[in-house]
């Protein structure tokens, strides 16, 4: 975390072109075709295709040949990035459209990044690994939650050792980025909590975080506020626009935290989840974040109490009694949106609990951020509380039975 009068250097990535509200998809195709394009691939995947539509008959009535790749599926390999590839150099587009959720815009902006490139994906894993992008980028989010329409960050499973993968570099961010509200309207009800909790967890991450800073903070606390506010009012009535107005807003904000600052141990945590069991990454992250927490409030007691508030409830008497209310809050959100289960019901063996920690302890580029220094022994008892979450508790001082 910052020290008070200490303003170290750091830099804000972010489209150069960023639109914002309610029906401003439209725009998309006017634009690509404004800027001289004239061959357009859309990465979209088979819950979305039909939110792709009016893009793609825009494009087309704009004169831009299109492309449409549908197979982006949720949490993507390695194998599937690849077919997205290959059709992509089939085409030769000079534009890339993403829209979908985190998994159909990651491989759009890894398409974008490595179509003229000769490097393997697997090369690129880690940071600042990616060549200079040579065509366009567009994406736009059909959820409320991964924020990857602003981000530097794609993640891959890779298959090889069922782990989960990111890469960062500056040309992973979108030229252009619609996050049109109305795009979020169909979304599932379990879509919807899920990509919440996980854009919640980006906001609390980015702002309790050894790397937070002043000019991220604002974005932090901004979408913790307006996610727990909103989210169970997405989650009960998908209709409801003006709830998922502010879902959107608060995923962004969470998205533009993660390239300056990034997330931390609950996304270290659920990256084996993932790529061994193929938990969603929302979910994973839901199902872990209050178990992190409480094992971290003894860290940053302020800093959690600042997202307590922000959550809306109440001061107590100290720093650590309104970080502990604020742990509450966040349990009754999940638990209103129906994200009650623990790894258990999910068929994650119990046995699997020491392998899982071990791989997420090699997940150091997030690990690093955390408040408090986790050892193998933290993370498989995190995992194991996370298990069946009514048989263990965490206190201050650690994990009681």
């Amino acid at each position: 975390m910052h020290e008070s009068g200490s303003l170290r250097p750091v830099v804000l990535l972010q489209p150069r072109r960023l639109a914002v509200g309610s029906g401003c998809a439209a725009s998309c195709a006017r634009e690509i075709a404004a800027g001289g394009f004239r061959q357009a691939f859309v990465v979209t995947s088979p819950q979305t295709l039909p939110l792709a539509g009016p893009v793609v008959t825009a494009l087309e009535g704009a004169g831009v040949a299109v492309r449409v790749f549908s197979g982006a599926v949720r949490e993507p390999t390695v194998e599937a990035f690849e077919d997205a590839l290959a059709c992509a150099r089939s085409c030769r587009p000079d534009a890339v459209v993403g829209l979908g959720g985190g998994s159909a815009l990651d491989v759009a902006k890894l398409v974008a990044a490595l179509l003229d490139a000769t490097l393997d994906v697997r090369e690129s894993f880690g940071a600042d690994r990616l060549p200079p992008r040579t065509v366009h980028l567009s994406c736009l989010p059909t959820t409320a939650g991964t924020g990857s329409e602003v981000s530097p960050n794609a993640v891959l499973l890779d298959e090889r050792d069922l782990m989960k993968k990111g890469l960062v570099s500056p040309h992973l961010v979108p030229d252009a980025a619609y996050v049109d509200p109305l795009l979020t309207l169909t979304a599932s009800t379990t879509v919807t909590a899920a990509a919440g909790m996980d854009a919640l967890t980006h906001c609390i991450e980015a702002y309790a975080n050894r790397a937070a800073h002043p000019a991220v903070d604002v974005f932090a606390l901004e979408g913790i506020r307006l996610i727990g506010a909103h989210l169970a009012r997405a989650v009960a009535d998908g209709g409801d626009v003006a709830a998922r107005e502010k879902m959107a807003l608060g995923a962004l904000y969470g998205g533009l935290c993660l390239g300056p600052v990034n997330t931390a141990a609950v996304h270290a945590l659920a990256y084996p989840l993932g790529g061994r069991f193929r938990i969603p990454h929302g979910l994973a992250n839901a199902l872990l974040l209050p178990h992190v927490l409480e094992f971290n409030l003894p860290a940053a007691p302020e800093r959690y109490a600042d997202v307590a508030l922000a959550l809306g409830v109440s001061p107590a008497g100290s720093a650590l009694e309104t970080a502990q209310r604020g742990l509450e809050a966040i349990r009754r959100l999940s638990r209103s949106c129906g994200v009650t289960r623990g790894l258990a019901a999910l068929e994650v063996p119990e046995a699997a609990i020491p392998a899982m920690a071990r791989a997420a302890m090699d997940v150091t580029r997030l690990l690093k951020n955390n408040p408090r220094e986790l050892s193998l022994d933290d993370a498989e008892a995190i995992y194991r509380s996370a298990y069946q979450p009514s048989r263990d508790r965490w206190t201050g001082s650690g994990l009681l039975r």
